[in-house]
């Protein structure tokens, strides 16, 4: 097929920010998660569907298939519903992750992502 591009599970990316290779990137809809350390100008390539281990907001406790939030300046998810600088439904979690917990598996929705109000 003449016009595929690439197969959109891996994207290149082009940042804004500093990341470390499994950080989480936020670009409007796109949320995606780096294979490389990058500064900003940097194009990378960053992982847009997949699970992930992500760090998260240690009084979070999430439900395998609960909505994902991301705290953006913070770096970390949460449970609470997304406020300003937040970005909301990044995906869903796919194992319990109790409250004291420092992680949570998050399986990656892509598109799904919204603005905090």
């Amino acid at each position: 097929m003449k016009n595929a591009h690439q197969d959109g599970r891996v994207l290149d990316v082009t940042l804004a920010d500093a990341v470390k290779s499994g950080g989480v990137i936020v670009q409007g809809k796109l949320v995606a998660v780096a294979v490389t350390d990058g500064q900003p100008g940097d194009t990378i390539a960053a992982h847009v569907e997949g699970v992930f281990r992500l760090p998260k907001l240690a009084a979070a406790a999430f439900t395998a298939g609960d909505s994902v939030n991301w705290d953006t300046p913070n770096g970390r998810a949460i449970s609470a519903a997304a406020g300003a600088d937040q970005v909301g439904d990044i995906g869903y979690a796919v194992a319990d992750a109790d409250a004291g917990s420092a992680e949570v598996l998050v399986r990656l929705t892509p598109g799904s992502a919204a603005a905090g109000s």
